[in-house]
């Protein structure tokens, strides 16, 4: 019976390649990924919620393409803080200071671990898919296609992704008035968000924070 080879995951997603902080897929339309912030609406008044409505609604209204709006939910790593505060009781000369520093120390252990604490990040993925022209298939054109095809690919990437930006500028003055802070991410937060979409057990990656970028360029 003939061996079976096993086909690497890279096969099965519609991904092509991650280039300057913009998703290729396969079928050669683009994706920007937008990290923004939250608000709490249920804190807001009746007529704030009111009024965040209308913007949103206005916001929506505004848009001539289409966008997805992602929630990604994950169990809150403290491990890190943790191993921030061991650091500091170690460091600690006063022994009643590093007594309580222990004390809480296993009281953030045992809380967390009682209660199922999920971190929230928010996402808007932008797309762009670029124009399909006719190939006119001749030999002038066979002749001189292998010297030009590097130029021109990257000719028509940067165009793309200029018109990617620019809807990605429209969401960012949408959401703007509604107190949400948008950013987009780059090639690393990018491969990070996707390493952590396909690898949901895996911890050891860092949450993304939209508080950690600056603004969208």
């Amino acid at each position: 019976m003939p061996a079976v080879t096993a086909k690497p995951s890279q096969d099965f997603l519609p991904i092509k390649e991650i280039r300057d902080g913009v998703v290729v897929l396969k079928d050669g339309s683009l994706r920007m990924v937008l990290i923004t912030s939250s608000l709490n609406f249920a804190l807001k008044s009746q007529d704030e919620q009111t009024a965040l409505l209308f913007q949103y609604q206005n916001f929506l209204n505004s848009l001539d393409f289409h966008i997805q709006i992602f929630t990604q939910s994950r169990k809150l790593d403290i491990r890190p803080y943790i191993n921030l505060l061991e650091d500091r009781m170690k460091e600690q000369t006063n022994e009643l200071i590093k007594i309580q520093t222990k004390e809480y120390i296993e009281f953030i252990k045992s809380f967390t671990e009682a209660t199922n604490i999920m971190a929230k990040s928010f996402f808007v993925v932008v797309p762009y898919s670029p124009p399909v022209y006719l190939n006119r298939s001749g030999f002038v054109s066979k002749l001189f296609r292998k010297k030009q095809e590097v130029a021109e690919e990257i000719k028509s990437f940067e165009e793309n992704k200029t018109q990617l930006e620019q809807r990605g500028s429209v969401v960012e003055q949408g959401l703007s008035p509604l107190g949400i802070r948008v950013v987009a991410l780059g090639t690393e937060e990018l491969v990070e968000l996707y390493y952590k979409l396909f690898n949901p057990g895996e911890r050891d990656v860092p949450t993304l924070d939209a508080q950690a970028y600056g603004p969208l360029r």
